[in-house]
């Protein structure tokens, strides 16, 4: 501007200012460094005071407005009449200001062509950045542009005589109003053009920036390709954003409830529902990655997403290895069918929204490095298909993430409906009162502007005036235009032709760096890395404060102790649990047949007794009894016997295994601490066991054939045969005596002695019984059951004694009765039948009137035990042993993986002081590995 005006006027301007303030020396303008006012070096300034005289005389004597400091360039105006004098100095009063105006411009433009020139022959762009002019500075300039405007208006007198004004006045008087009225109209046409050519010129600057960015990002991806095939045996450094989404990973499975004792940054991404939090996400992301619902509530769970520079655009979950290229629409659709998946499965309880974290990455080239975190959006009404308490759980969840002082809160507003309706803007402001880590966003701009009626709302919200909050800054965003399909390059393109014809924005409501979501990006980057270098390092010193107290309690509480978390405990109870096991193999084979005989016999003497033995014995006569026998242990062994023969070996098993477990734990070295986890691995190990199914079938044949063996071939067997007999009579006789005592009270004696009492029922059930032996006196060998005469005799003796009683009560009283008669009849048989042997081999039993038959028949039963027990003990030993161990590996292997299980099963302060302590050096550790990365990169 300055050689504009000297090539024209000469080296100086003389301006005649209205104000009355007396300046001392020539004061020339002063100007910033990027032309905010353009400078003019020759240019004096006087006030009204000083050119009063000397001024004034010289336009009395007809001399040039505008004088020059050079005397070779001198004008002298003519004296042609007042009329003539007064076009004159008007045209020039219009010609100073149309100068100054186009001075200005050319000015701008010259500075412009200069940058522009700069632009071209410098390479990098950081340069370019630190010494060219950025949005902000050009909107000053070009308010700049209109304050000059403005001065030069009001500033700028042309002093005249009175009479000159008077002559003036009386001939231009027709023509001022439409001149006027022209010269506004000349100007307004003037400063729109220069607005609209400034604007043009703002996004031309910005088409240029991003296509510097595109070649430098085109450039780091050869880089960052180039730097990933270099040697594979090279260790992969994680880039600085990866680093710090560890650690925050790490402190999420830390503490799940969020504590506050975390204070590192992230953005908290909050919003009311469908404002349009996730869109603005997938802005910055530069992927549609998110699942999408017309109306319809679809975070329900927050989801932390770290986004970072890379060669490909592609995102990853934190738990799995598979990477979804963002560039494929196929891939696109299965990452959100996989993100609704996950948040569907993170809800439980019957509850609509959940507390756990769904971490993943995204990496693209151009990408700013962050951490976000996009939070269910904030209802008002909860509706018939959620949860009753859904909006108080969004809303404690948003205060519980936004409760830390270091975390960066963008609040997503949605333009397009009425700013007393927003629920969000509230809770920042109880959460932030002074705005100083919050980001406000006004999405859907382009449905504003349409709509409102009063533009100046949007600028009232955009400058912080409308709501009660504050804010760090405000930005508006256009995030697409409520097409699903949109791709994110047609929304960018979208966006920048809606700002660039924005009433909005050509009337200055709205500053050109607070659009677009790529002047977000960059403004909530830098902020996010701002208060990382400012607080993760008192951060990091917080949890080696906290590492400290937790090596001190544990060095108090278990000081020879290895610190042991779940991980490793259960990995050493795995061993413990697959040594004893291995014991199985060194029982001998006499203990594991005298174990399976037991079991086998617990399992079936109730069935021998009751179905073959009593029914048996009750025909009286030696024959009908061995067929009877026959029959019934016949049927026995191709039904029930070889079932319940292998239950009784995995009993057995069983035994034997839990057996060798309650001998380890008397052992010096035994934790008590892997007892619930052992007893519930054991557990599960032998409800999922299950024998062989052709070993029924084996055993079935083994048995019908010992079965169908009656004859004992020596001494031996007999006396091993009667023996078994009488301990399983004693056995029975011995429980059927508990029966009776139960049923019938305390004996006489105990009456006297011990001052024990019956109860109603037991005194009537003894006088019943005091009449069912008086049958069984009389009739030594009765059946086993009562005829209708001796039941009716019965009650009438116990109603002569005032007992009333039905035949049920009666039946009931005689069962265990008559089996204790019948066990003591079988006991004495027994008794005689010791020396009966040489009898049963010679045939002279019938002669001697000597019944051995119940020896026969539970000799025939013992050899089958023996029979059914070797057989089970090669089984246990070759197959049944190796198979549960095999399933005890597989029940470790599942609980392993089931941190619940593990959870669950090991407990205790040790256990929980051990996770702690391991889960703080981790941090601490990663913590200061960034801290040191982060050095490193500054």
């Amino acid at each position: 501007m300055e050689q504009i005006v000297r090539g024209k006027f000469g080296c100086g301007i003389l301006f005649v200012m209205k104000s009355c303030q007396q300046l001392s020396t020539p004061m020339p303008f002063s100007v910033k460094r990027y032309g905010l006012l353009i400078p003019l070096k020759h240019g004096v300034i006087f006030s009204h005071r000083e050119i009063s005289h000397s001024v004034l005389r010289s336009i009395l004597k007809p001399r040039p407005i505008l004088v020059s400091v050079n005397p070779a360039v001198q004008h002298i105006i003519p004296s042609r009449g007042y009329a003539m004098v007064v076009a004159r100095i008007l045209r020039g009063a219009l010609k100073i200001r149309y100068l100054l105006l186009g001075g200005a411009v050319g000015g701008g433009m010259t500075l412009q062509k200069t940058y522009e020139q700069w632009k071209d022959s410098l390479p990098d762009m950081k340069w370019l950045d630190e010494y060219l002019p950025d949005s902000e500075q050009w909107n000053s300039f070009r308010g700049s542009l209109l304050e000059m405007k403005d001065k030069v208006k009001d500033n700028i007198e042309i002093d005249q005589p009175q009479d000159v004004k008077m002559g003036a006045i009386a001939f231009s008087k027709s023509e001022k109003v439409g001149d006027e009225r022209k010269r506004m109209e000349t100007l307004q046409q003037r400063i729109d053009q220069l607005q609209n050519e400034l604007i043009q010129m703002q996004i031309k600057y910005q088409k240029e920036m991003e296509r510097l960015e595109k070649e430098n990002r085109e450039l780091r991806k050869q880089l960052l390709l180039r730097g990933s095939n270099k040697i594979a045996s090279k260790k992969v450094k994680k880039s600085l954003i990866d680093m710090y989404s560890d650690v925050l990973d790490e402190l999420s499975e830390y503490d799940s409830s969020y504590n506050t004792q975390d204070h590192l940054p992230r953005v908290v991404v909050v919003g009311d529902q469908s404002s349009g939090k996730t869109s603005v996400l997938e802005m910055i992301a530069q992927a549609r990655i998110f699942p999408r619902g017309a109306g319809e509530m679809m975070t329900r769970a927050p989801v932390k997403v770290t986004l970072s520079e890379g060669p490909y655009h592609i995102a990853q979950f934190r738990d799995s290895a598979r990477e979804f290229d963002l560039t494929k629409e196929s891939d696109l659709a299965e990452l959100r069918r996989e993100v609704e998946i996950r948040m569907k499965n993170s809800v439980r309880d019957g509850k609509t929204v959940s507390n756990d974290v769904i971490s993943m990455s995204v990496k693209g080239p151009g990408l700013q490095r962050m951490v976000l975190v996009d939070l269910p959006g904030i209802i008002s009404t909860v509706t018939s298909d959620m949860a009753s308490d859904t909006r108080e759980a969004i809303k404690q969840m948003s205060q519980l993430y936004m409760s830390n002082p270091n975390a960066i809160i963008l609040c997503i507003q949605d333009g397009s409906v009425d700013a007393e309706r927003s629920n969000v803007t509230d809770l920042v402001a109880q959460m932030d009162l002074q705005g100083k880590r919050t980001i406000f966003v006004l999405t859907k701009v382009d449905m504003a502007e349409e709509n409102l009626t009063n533009p100046d709302r949007i600028k009232k919200i955009l400058s912080g005036q409308l709501f009660p909050m504050k804010a760090l800054g405000y930005f508006a965003v256009v995030t697409g235009r409520g097409k699903k399909d949109d791709s994110i390059q047609s929304i960018k393109d979208y966006e920048e032709q809606f700002f660039s014809n924005s009433r909005l924005f050509k009337d200055g409501m709205i500053m050109s760096s607070q659009v677009t979501t790529r002047n977000l990006s960059l403004a909530v980057s830098e902020c996010f890395w701002k208060m990382v270098r400012e607080t993760v390092e008192q951060q990091a010193d917080a949890f080696k404060a906290t590492r400290f107290n937790l090596e001190t309690e544990w060095k108090n509480n278990f000081p020879r102790l290895r610190e042991l978390d779940r991980d490793e405990l259960f990995e050493k109870a795995r061993g413990e649990i697959l040594d004893e096991i291995i014991n199985l193999s060194q029982v001998s084979p006499k203990e594991w047949e005298e174990l399976l005989m037991k079991k086998i016999w617990d399992k079936v003497s109730m069935h021998v007794f009751e179905n073959i033995y009593l029914p048996a014995a009750q025909t009286g006569n030696p024959g009908t009894f061995n067929t009877a026998v026959d029959i019934k242990l016949k049927q026995w062994a191709e039904q029930q016997l070889p079932q319940k023969s292998v239950e009784s070996g995995w009993e057995g098993l069983q035994t034997e295994f839990q057996r060798f477990m309650e001998r380890a734990k008397k052992r010096p070295e035994h934790d008590d601490i892997f007892d619930l986890l052992k007893t519930a691995v054991v557990d599960e190990a032998m409800r999922r066991h299950s024998w062989e199914n052709k070993a029924s079938e084996m055993l079935r044949v083994i048995q019908l054939n010992t079965l169908e063996d009656r004859s004992v071939n020596d001494k031996q067997h007999w006396d091993s045969a009667v023996k078994f007999l009488e301990n399983s009579v004693k056995e029975k006789l011995q429980a059927t005596e508990v029966i009776l005592r139960e049923m019938l009270g305390p004996s006489t004696k105990e009456r006297w002695l011990y001052w024990q009492y019956q109860t109603e029922d037991q005194a009537k059930r003894s006088q019943v019984r005091n009449e069912l032996e008086k049958i069984l006196y009389s009739d030594y060998k009765h059946p086993p059951s009562l005829s209708y005469d001796e039941l009716t005799t019965v009650r009438k003796n116990l109603q002569r004694s005032s007992v009333e009683v039905d035949n049920e009560y009666i039946r009931e009283t005689w069962h265990p009765i008559y089996r204790r008669h019948f066990l003591k009849q079988s006991l004495a048989r027994a008794y005689d039948c010791r020396k009966g042997y040489y009898l049963y081999h010679q045939g002279l039993e019938t002669e001697v009137r000597v019944d051995c038959a119940d020896v026969v028949l539970f000799w025939r039963i013992q050899q089958m035990l023996k029979v059914t027990a070797n057989a089970l003990r090669q089984q246990v030993m070759n197959r049944e042993a190796r198979r549960l161990d095999k399933e005890i590996k597989e029940v470790l292997e599942d609980y392993s993986q089931d941190m619940e299980k593990k959870t669950k099963l090991l407990t205790g302060r040790r256990v929980v002081l051990a996770e702690e302590l391991k889960r703080v050096r981790q941090i601490q550790e990663k913590l200061e590995e960034f801290i040191q990365a982060l050095n490193h990169e500054k």
